[in-house]
């Protein structure tokens, strides 16, 4: 009978592939992440060059900034700058 690791580096799936083959050196995993960003940057810069992407990403971008901004607000009453009513100023006598 197989012994369960015997099994399991037989097996493995796409995502266990993909970790073994991107995160084995430190070298490879840097490499990925520039070529990930330059290429993601030139997608961002060509899908940039249609005027209704652009629109339609900035309106994405702006709600969903509009969003996160209302979630931590939610999240942080009280425990904001703005919150604090008498902030650096000495109780009076």
């Amino acid at each position: 009978m197989a012994s369960p690791a015997a099994v399991r580096r037989s097996g493995g799936g796409l995502l266990e592939g993909l970790y073994r083959v991107i995160m084995r050196r430190n070298s490879v995993y840097v490499t990925f992440v520039v070529a990930g960003a330059f290429v993601g940057e030139r997608v961002r810069i060509i899908s940039a060059r249609s005027r209704d992407i652009h629109l339609l990403s900035l309106k994405l971008i702006r709600v969903v900034d509009y969003g996160i901004k209302k979630l931590w607000e939610q999240n942080n009453i009280g425990k904001r700058y703005e919150d604090i009513p008498v902030l650096g100023q000495r109780p009076s006598e």
